[in-house]
């Protein structure tokens, strides 16, 4: 159940807005810091909040291992994070040594989104875009957002294709990629959920 631990008034409920972020890889060090590896390439999303709402790892399908499952706490309150190398460092209070540290190895970690730092006019978080309405110049629905892939250079949008589009009805894969970049993406308006793009039902 996604709430405080019992007997701990003072610890806050989860949030409704909650995103995982990014997971917790081990141990960094013998006084507590652990590894942390971000979701995203720019990590600020994790630093903008100094409470972390933590989940077990997700079932793989693979058998279990034998002995009882780790337990996790279910907030942990950052003192200290910082990038390290290709992710982040961080500690928290009362994770005092490498062995506090290690057990959070596989934790998922979640914040609010309302803590994410304010985005420029021109940048969206990959969580805003995912879910929206992808519509051409001509008003022609494509389909919505499934995804982003980041490929260096920009971002690239994965769309779902409607059923009824003419590469669906073909049995042409049920998704395009459109690179996330002004020369195809006209608009992004997270109040009505809708991307305008420049990009035709058959190409």
């Amino acid at each position: 159940m996604n709430a405080a631990a019992p007997g701990s008034s003072d610890e806050p409920g989860w949030p409704q807005d909650a995103i995982e972020v990014a997971r917790i890889a081990g141990s960094w060090g013998v006084k507590g810091w652990f590894k942390v590896v971000p979701f995203a390439s720019d990590p600020q999303a994790i630093f903008s909040s100094r409470r972390w709402f933590i989940q077990p790892p997700l079932e793989t399908g693979a058998a279990p291992r034998t002995g009882a499952r780790p337990s996790f706490p279910p907030l942990l309150r950052i003192t200290e994070a910082k990038n390290h190398g290709g992710g982040a460092v961080a500690r928290a209070q009362g994770i005092e040594d490498r062995a506090a540290a290690e057990a959070l190895r596989g934790a998922r970690v979640f914040v609010g989104r309302s803590s994410f730092p304010t985005e420029s006019a021109d940048e969206f978080y990959w969580v805003d875009l995912i879910g929206l309405n992808v519509v051409n110049r001509k008003g022609e629905a494509l389909g919505s957002v499934l995804g982003l892939i980041e490929t260096g250079p920009h971002s690239v949008l994965r769309i779902a294709l409607r059923s009824d589009a003419p590469a669906a009805s073909t049995g042409a894969a049920a998704e395009i990629l459109i690179p996330f970049v002004a020369a195809y993406v006209d608009e992004v308006s997270l109040a009505e959920r809708r991307i305008q793009v420049d990009w035709e039902l058959d190409y």
